[in-house]
């Protein structure tokens, strides 16, 4: 066994050091864990590629507006989460050892506390834009625009930045008794000359630990429920009935937000009480992992729940594939007609392409009477 100086971190750290837990003991543990890896990759790989997707059709395929505005920025902080799991699923395969250096550890890190945050505040002010739509539609109206909502946007990036300062600040590698190497917190780093050790750590741990909960988690947990909780009376004291695409989504919203993260949050507070309850810290390390693995989930299904439960956006994905595959086809089509036209049995451009004009889509007139509809029973 390597020799490790434990004594140089904090005590919760030194459990860890000297745990030999997540090491495959033997073919079935380690057909499970070569499982778990394979599904990390096929998440990350349809993550990554599904948050491509609705940033392409959203930047460049759909109407500006306050709605996009809210999905674009929300695919992009998606889109980072999901491009830094393959790391992740790599840290697993190497049998839970970082290899990736310090400071790349403390990139991949910020990165997913920096989704955490996003998420949590985008999630909150969509939901609070639906409610002032539904509430106040004549404020709406007058002040309502894609640059309130592009500046809220930056906000909300720069608070979440903000936040995630700390997570940056105190990640480091930390080589355990057994020769693997931790990517994770050491709150010894950047203290003061003769404060306590433990009382600092307790702090420290605290601190982030409930900061998070609150920020990422409750508040915005309660500004979605909150406001759908308004929305329905609204919709309710004016006689109209809930569609079913809104009853759909507002219970998609809900449940994925909760599924996803409660779990991790939950650890985590959890975590920080170890320092306390001793019993706690084997438990709270088998199962942080897999709290981890399913908050990287929420990046995922995120896309699917705020966007494919739109008709519309699925309408104009198909539209937007199907005009892609149809130019690719007449380039191909094309350059074969141009080679075969040297040949003696020839066959003209004209024959292999389709015959006539492309048709084209209809000029949209029914703008004032969607903006109305959202305004009653708006996506976002």
């Amino acid at each position: 066994m390597n020799r490790c100086n434990s004594s140089l971190y904090c005590p919760i750290i030194q459990e860890m050091m000297n745990n030999r837990g997540g090491t495959a003991s033997n073919s079935s543990e380690w057909a499970l864990n070569m499982g778990v890896v394979g599904l990390h990759g096929v998440i990350s790989a349809f993550g990554i590629l599904e948050n491509l997707l609705i940033l392409w059709v959203v930047g460049f395929r759909v109407r500006r507006s306050v709605n996009s505005t809210w999905i674009l920025n929300l695919a992009a902080s998606d889109l980072l989460a999901t491009a830094s799991l393959p790391f992740f699923t790599f840290f697993l395969a190497r049998g839970f050892t970082w290899t990736l250096g310090t400071a790349f550890c403390k990139v991949h890190s910020s990165v997913f506390f920096l989704n955490m945050f996003v998420s949590g505040f985008l999630l909150g002010a969509i939901s609070l834009d639906r409610c002032l739509v539904s509430l106040r539609p004549v404020w709406c109206q007058n002040h309502r625009h894609v640059g309130l909502a592009t500046r809220v946007c930056w906000a909300v990036w720069g608070l979440a930045l903000l936040n995630t300062v700390p997570y940056y600040l105190f990640r480091d590698t930390i080589p355990r008794c057994d020769g693997r190497i931790m990517c994770y917190y050491n709150f010894r780093q950047h203290a003061p000359e003769g404060a306590p050790v433990e009382t600092l750590c307790r702090s420290r741990q605290d601190a982030l630990a409930v900061s998070k909960f609150l920020l990422a988690f409750l508040l915005p947990l309660l500004a979605i429920v909150g406001s759908y909780v308004a929305v329905s009376v609204s919709i309710r004291r004016r006689g109209h009935r809930h569609t079913f695409r809104f009853l759909r989504l507002v219970v998609a919203v809900i449940v994925t937000f909760v599924l996803c993260w409660a779990p991790y949050h939950t650890f985590s507070v959890l975590e920080a009480g170890a320092d306390y309850n001793p019993a706690l810290r084997q438990p709270v390390a088998r199962a942080l992992p897999a709290a981890a693995s399913l908050a990287f989930l929420n990046s995922v299904l995120n896309p699917l729940v705020y966007v494919f439960s739109c008709p519309d956006f699925l309408a104009k994905i198909r539209q937007s594939l199907g005009a892609v595959l149809e130019n690719v086809l007449a380039e191909d089509l094309g350059d074969l007609a141009r080679r075969r036209s040297t040949a003696p049995s020839s066959v003209s451009a004209s024959e292999l392409l389709p015959k006539g004009p492309h048709p084209r889509p209809a000029p949209n007139n029914n703008g004032a009477r969607r903006d109305k509809e959202e305004a009653e029973h708006p996506v976002f």
